[in-house]
């Protein structure tokens, strides 16, 4: 349980990291190319180093799928922020937790008990609850937000669900040659969306892109470690739910962004399935 916990601390900075990006109008691509390139290489060196340089079956294979859908969903989400209304979009990434909890119970026998199923479906009502309100300058609307919010979501999940499948495919003892083809496939897809967009990087952006590389690198690492471990049908709802809780109250304190009713009811919820959801 402490490596759940700690998964969700770190990964709840990370997402404050890429907010003050953000803030600071930094191009987001840039930011994410240079946080897995960063990633690919620090990774890289240590396994030269420590002569490491060895790939088992399946860990190819494995690191450029998980890469592609990491990158193809970072930049899906962007893309949908600047047409769609940004509630709507954040709620679908966060939801996709459904998606691995589903392929966790019905491709690899994973526990799901009822009040953890209670527990998720509150964790779902909670993350919607706790979403920012929907922005009035949408361009998509009705079927088209529709499709395009449900493929953020699929692709989101199916990105976690290959992040999973690194313990089920038996490659718990190679996950740091998976995470560095992983880091080096979306370094590489997330540059040549950079370059075809003919937007410079600044030296700001890349600057911070490359702190976050080298915070994701120990976070994702813990990140594996907790999913080795853990059930995905325990890990990812309550990840969601603590990782938004934390966000909201942070937003609140931190970043003086109010916190209106829906979102207190939100943390309410939230709290009360992550007591269901943690039930053995």
């Amino acid at each position: 349980m402490p490596w759940l916990f700690l998964s969700a601390v770190l990964d709840f900075a990370f997402v404050q990291f890429f907010k003050l990006g953000e803030r600071r109008g930094y191009y987001a691509p840039v930011v994410v190319a240079t946080n897995y390139f960063t990633v690919a290489v620090l990774i890289g060196t240590y396994l030269l180093l420590t002569d490491g340089w060895v790939f088992p079956e399946r860990t190819i294979e494995t690191g450029l799928v998980t890469g592609f859908l990491f990158i193809s969903s970072m930049l899906l989400m962007n893309f949908a922020l600047t047409v769609a209304p940004v509630g709507s979009v954040v709620s679908a990434f966060r939801i996709a937790i459904i998606v691995p909890v589903f392929f966790g119970v019905y491709l690899w026998n994973e526990p799901l008990t009822v009040p953890q199923t209670v527990g998720l479906l509150l964790a779902l009502l909670a993350l919607v609850l706790m979403t920012p309100r929907a922005a009035p300058h949408a361009r998509f609307s009705g079927l088209r937000a529709f499709g395009l919010l449900g493929l953020i979501c699929l692709w989101q999940g199916l990105s976690h669900t290959s992040l999973r499948s690194v313990h089920y495919r038996g490659l718990d003892d190679a996950f740091l040659q998976v995470l560095m083809l992983t880091g080096a496939t979306a370094g590489v897809i997330g540059g040549l969306f950079v370059v075809l967009r003919k937007r410079r990087p600044t030296w700001p952006a890349v600057r911070l892109g490359v702190f976050i590389g080298a915070y994701n690198t120990g976070a994702l690492c813990v990140i594996l470690t907790a999913l080795s471990k853990l059930p995905g049908t325990l890990f990812f709802p309550v990840m969601g739910c603590t990782v938004v809780v934390l966000d909201n109250l942070f937003a609140h304190f931190f970043w003086r962004e109010r916190l209106n009713r829906p979102a207190v009811a939100g943390v309410c919820v939230a709290i009360l399935a992550l007591a269901l959801v943690v039930t053995e």
